[in-house]
């Protein structure tokens, strides 16, 4: 049986969204490039509802690292307190969109907001 390209569309429209937000204490950490671990949260685009977290510890710091790194996991997303502009680029250029400027607080929380459409960014607080 062959797959039609319509069948396709309609599989990869079913695919998990998945949001990554860089942890330390437990909560979103300020620069990203410094925190301990990586929540990965799965999203239902359909119901955008959360339908699955895990945590995956942090590799080592290393400039350009973790673009392509969170890209092989899957992440469309990420949301962080700060980023320096180079790290940005080259998260957009791996098709990952950037959310910065928001406040500590646990990753639910965050994706909670950002469902509803109501959470607050503010100042990107990197400048290098």
């Amino acid at each position: 049986m062959q797959t039609k390209r319509s069948d396709l569309t309609e599989l990869e429209s079913k695919k998990n969204e998945r949001i990554a937000i860089p942890i330390s204490g437990g909560k979103l950490a300020g620069h990203f490039a410094h925190c301990e671990e990586f929540a990965f949260i799965d999203l239902d685009p359909q119901t955008k509802k959360i339908v699955k977290k895990e945590s995956v510890q942090a590799p080592p710091h290393q400039p350009g690292l973790l673009p392509p790194w969170l890209a092989g996991h899957g992440v469309s997303v990420i949301i962080a307190g700060g980023m320096g502009m180079k790290a940005r680029q080259l998260f957009e250029s791996s098709n990952i969109k950037v959310v910065l400027g928001v406040s500590v607080e646990s990753p639910e929380n965050i994706v909670k907001k950002y469902l509803e459409g109501t959470l607050r960014t503010g100042e990107n607080p990197c400048d290098h």
